[in-house]
């Protein structure tokens, strides 16, 4: 069978048991998703031993450290997915559930209720637990899923994909309602991206490259946000010790994430005491800085920023600094430099806290609280399939200035 062959018959596969999905009850669906938790625990042996080949070959490559750190499956990865599996099981099914009533003036009553999209096509590079969220996510909404993961990942997502498969098979649920391309070859992406009779939906997730080459060749609706461009704002009369774990945490903790903070503004009348402070802790980390004029002053071994740094997308290990005269100084440089992905102030002012949550344009604001948090799980919301930063809304992504996140800021 040729690839444009299997992604075609895939796609008509899919489109068949959307409309099977559509029609399972809640207590189905999560009999099916606890099935697939409980073959991941029993499995992770074998779940790991194919990520090793994943992994071994990435080395090869020369993958960098934050590529190979998405794609590792570890005991704790293991973990999270079976878990994410449970938070999703726990969420209110909305097919079906009614939002919305209204009557006309001529007595036509209006109803507004939720429905399946259909069949979802998610593309991605490494991180193999995206597989795993991203299909219990669009299962439990009655939807069919088909899922191109990065070659990079191929061992570990077809592990992963025969787990599925078979726990939707034993649970009586139509396996192809959940379907891994099982070939490496992009030229299955742009195959992919032309079955809009059978695919409603794309959701990209990966670098700024790969969304910009699905937007460009998809004829198919595409939920996107190019990069995560991330800002913490250190305000005036912020509690250094508080700044100092919540800016090391967004760099720190995952950089290879959307999520991670790629930019750290300070507020001048804190720069010569907080700088020091936090570079400090940041260098023993091997973290990169690159500065502006005044935090090269301040840290003479910082490099200095180019224009080039400020809407740069790192994903690893290096930080653009920059000290501002004020919060208009730092939300004036968050509009024009920002992905509107997220941004945090770090404050002991409520109405300072207060502005920068109105002011600043992203799909998660926060106050006193590491960008790290802009997560599903982290939110409350289940497992997460995309992030859009273009104000979209639905039951798969936050919209703009819908959730803002307030710390104890006294």
């Amino acid at each position: 069978m040729s690839i444009e062959s299997t992604i075609i018959d895939m796609a008509q596969k899919a489109r068949a048991a959307s409309i099977e999905m559509a029609t399972y009850s809640s207590e189905k669906k999560n009999e099916a998703l606890q099935r697939i938790a409980d073959q991941i625990v029993q499995s992770a042996d074998h779940i790991k031993t194919e990520n090793k080949k994943d992994l071994e070959s990435a080395k090869e490559m020369g993958l960098t450290r934050a590529m190979i750190d998405r794609l590792t499956i570890s005991d704790d990865v293991i973990h999270s997915m079976a878990e994410g599996l449970q938070d999703v099981i726990q969420l209110k099914d909305p097919v079906g559930s009614v939002v919305k009533t209204w009557t006309r003036p001529n007595g036509l009553q209006v109803s507004r209720m939720r429905i399946p999209l259909g069949v979802i096509g998610i593309i991605y590079e490494s991180r193999p637990n995206v597989t795993i969220d991203a299909a219990s996510l669009c299962l439990k909404a009655g939807n069919a899923v088909i899922l191109r993961g990065g070659s990079e990942a191929f061992y570990s997502n077809q592990a992963l994909a025969d787990i599925i498969g078979r726990s939707l098979n034993d649970t009586g649920l139509n396996k192809d309602a959940a379907q891994v391309v099982p070939v490496k070859d992009r030229s299955a992406v742009n195959i992919l991206l032309k079955q809009e009779e059978c695919v409603d939906l794309i959701i990209p997730r990966g670098g700024e490259g790969l969304i910009r080459f699905v937007v460009e060749h998809s004829k198919i609706p595409v939920l996107k946000h190019y990069k995560g461009v991330c800002h913490v704002y250190v305000d005036r009369g912020a509690e250094h010790s508080m700044a100092d774990d919540i800016c090391f945490n967004a760099k720190v903790q995952r950089p290879g994430v959307c999520n991670a903070m790629e930019t750290m503004l300070v507020h001048q009348d804190e720069a010569d005491a907080f700088l020091p402070r936090i570079a400090k802790r940041f260098k023993e980390a091997g973290v990169e800085i690159r500065g502006c004029e005044k935090t090269c002053t301040i840290l003479p071994d910082a490099k200095m920023a180019t224009e080039a740094d400020w809407p740069e997308e790192f994903l690893d290990l290096i930080l653009s600094v920059k000290v501002v005269s004020d919060i208009d100084h730092a939300i004036s440089h968050i509009a024009k430099y920002s992905s509107a992905h997220t941004e945090a102030i770090v404050t002991m002012d409520y109405s300072r806290a207060r502005k920068f949550v109105k002011e600043v344009d992203s799909s998660v604001v926060l106050v006193n609280a590491s960008t790290r948090f802009n997560d599903g799980g982290q939110l409350g919301l289940g497992a997460e399939i995309g992030i859009s930063t273009y104000g979209l809304a639905n039951i798969l992504c936050i919209r703009s200035n819908e959730y803002k996140i307030y710390g104890d800021i006294f």
